[in-house]
């Protein structure tokens, strides 16, 4: 199983995944730029380790050393000093990639540390920036439609985004990720921030190639409820025409939902066979109402879109 995403979307899809198979890698999206991820970029011209770290994280074992080290490399430091706001495991991966010069082998080496039952790997070989055309972001010009640049602006504008583009235009795909994916059975696509999680995967020429070409079956997990700017307003259909005008020429096999937030579940179906899918609804809410993927439960239905 192949797993694309990024932050705490593909945290929950792993935390699931790892549950059902022995076999699982993350494909990680490395367009961070603030917080601990963004300091540390800036400083040492490296990948954000901060998404990496939280798949890291999700991969760990129900285990007591599975667990001990998934609050270790989650944890922040509370100072009045240099150090405040930085994850360990952001300093860790840091360390590694100094040490080694090699991101691949610098997260293979935390996995093993971790006993993680996975492997996580970056889309790309190198930082990546999100430029955003989004329309309202200025609320006393709701029409105008500008160009909003970061994957922290984008995700949190005040207006509606229309689409995005990878800053530089034509980066570089991780090699091991393009590997994955034509290797892999299964494709699975989000949850998570859509915009700047999900899609700029498919902005990667390389790596968006491998999974138009991949023989991999390739699952859509739609998110449960709606992201301030990125996705106010949107219908569960529409993230798959949002996904089709990023991605034209991909092909899909199943569009998982929650059953609790598909009010209709026409619309959705139709929108998934347009993509040559077809809609499974399931419980996979932590409970009515939440926003967060409950693992065990999401488990179960990925176990049994499956095993066919």
């Amino acid at each position: 199983m192949v797993a694309l995403g990024g932050g705490h979307g593909l945290s929950a899809s792993l935390r699931a995944l790892r549950r059902v198979t022995t076999d699982v890698t993350a494909v990680v999206t490395v367009a961070d730029d603030g917080g601990s991820s963004g300091r540390l970029r800036d400083e040492f011209g490296i990948l954000p380790p901060g998404d990496l770290r939280m798949a890291l994280a999700a991969l760990c074992g129900d285990d007591e050393w599975g667990h001990t080290w998934s609050e270790v490399i989650q944890h922040r430091f509370r100072s009045d000093g240099e150090l405040h706001g930085h994850a360990v495991g952001n300093l860790l991966i840091a360390a590694l990639w100094q040490l080694l010069g090699d991101s691949v082998a610098g997260l293979d080496w935390v996995g093993q540390l971790l006993g993680a039952h996975g492997r996580v790997l970056p889309m790309s070989s190198v930082p990546l920036d999100i430029a955003a055309e989004v329309q309202g972001a200025d609320p006393a010009r709701p029409d105008e439609v500008t160009t909003v640049r970061g994957q922290v602006a984008c995700a949190s504008t005040g207006g509606r985004v229309r689409s995005i583009s990878l800053l530089p235009a034509d980066p570089p795909a991780c090699p091991q990720a393009v590997k994955a994916v034509h290797e892999a059975d299964w494709v699975v696509f989000g949850p998570g921030s859509w915009f700047t999680s999900v899609l700029p995967h498919l902005l990667v020429p390389e790596l968006a190639t491998a999974l138009v070409e991949t023989d991999a079956r390739r699952v859509v997990a739609l998110n449960l409820s709606p992201q301030r700017g990125e996705t106010d307003g949107f219908s569960p259909e529409t993230y798959l025409s949002v996904l089709e005008e990023h991605a034209p020429g991909l092909g899909v096999d199943v569009v998982l939902a929650d059953r609790g937030v598909v009010d209709d579940p026409g619309p959705l179906r139709a929108a998934a066979e347009r993509l040559g899918g077809e809609l499974v609804l399931g419980d996979v809410a932590e409970a009515e109402g939440s926003a967060k993927h409950d693992p065990d439960r999401l488990a179960g239905v990925f176990d049994r879109i499956f095993r066919g």
